[in-house]
C-alpha cells in the first residue's frame, strides 16, 4: 500500500510514540477516521483559494488518497507524513512526479508543471521566478529528448544530477509547513 507514493516499507521509520501522537491529532480532527477533501482543506486552514491553488490542494489530496476512495484514512495519512518527514529523495521525487502528472498519463507536460507551480505560488506567495520561467527552466535542463514531456526517468535523473535544481524543487514543493499546521493544531479564523 505504501508503494503508491514510493515509500514502500518506510512506515517503520516512525516510532510508536510518534504514531500515537499523529493518531491522536488525526482522530481529533477527523473522528470518523476518514478525512474528506473538505476536512483536509479545513485542517490545513486553506480557505478562499484561487482556482489554481484549489486545484493543487485537490491534487495533493488525491495523491495522498492512495486507494482512491475519496478519503485519507490514517494509514494513508501516516504514509504521507513519513514521506514528507523522512522520505528519501528518490521517494520524494517519485511523489512530486505523481503530483505534477495531473492527468496520470505517466509524463509531465509544460501545461501540467505550469499549472502546479502557479498554484503553489498562490499558496506560498513569493518565489524568485515566475511560473513560466520555472517551467521553461525545468524543461530546458531535463527534457533530454526535447519532446515537451518529462518521463519519470528524465525527471528523477535530471533533478538528481543538478544540485541547484534539486534545491529549487525541494524548496518549492516542500510540505513541511502543512505538517506544522497539523502538528500544532493551529488554525486561523476565516
Amino acid at each position: 500500500m505504501f508503494d503508491a507514493m514510493g515509500a514502500a516499507g518506510s512506515a517503520d521509520d516512525i516510532n510508536a510514540m510518534e504514531i500515537h501522537h499523529w493518531y491522536t491529532k488525526f482522530m481529533k480532527e477527523c473522528p470518523s477516521g476518514q478525512l474528506c477533501l473538505h476536512e483536509f482543506k479545513h485542517v490545513l486552514d486553506l480557505h478562499g483559494l484561487t482556482p489554481e491553488a484549489n486545484s493543487y490542494v485537490e491534487q495533493v489530496f488525491h495523491t495522498f488518497d492512495m486507494n482512491k476512495d475519496g478519503f485519507i484514512d490514517f494509514l494513508e495519512f501516516i504514509a504521507a507524513i513519513n514521506l514528507v518527514i523522512r522520505g528519501k529523495i528518490d521517494q520524494k521525487l517519485k511523489w512530486y512526479f505523481k503530483l505534477y502528472d495531473a492527468d496520470g498519463n505517466g509524463c509531465i507536460d509544460k501545461k501540467e508543471l505550469l499549472s502546479i507551480f502557479t498554484a503553489i505560488q498562490s499558496i506560498n506567495g513569493h518565489t524568485n521566478m515566475s511560473a513560466e520561467e520555472f517551467t521553461d527552466m525545468i524543461f530546458q535542463k531535463i527534457d533530454v529528448n526535447n519532446d515537451g514531456e518529462l518521463t519519470l526517468e528524465e525527471f528523477i535523473n535530471g533533478v538528481e544530477s543538478d544540485e541547484a535544481l534539486m534545491e529549487l524543487i525541494t524548496k518549492s514543493f516542500d510540505l513541511s509547513n502543512v505538517l506544522k499546521v497539523i502538528q500544532t493544531g493551529r488554525r486561523h479564523s476565516v
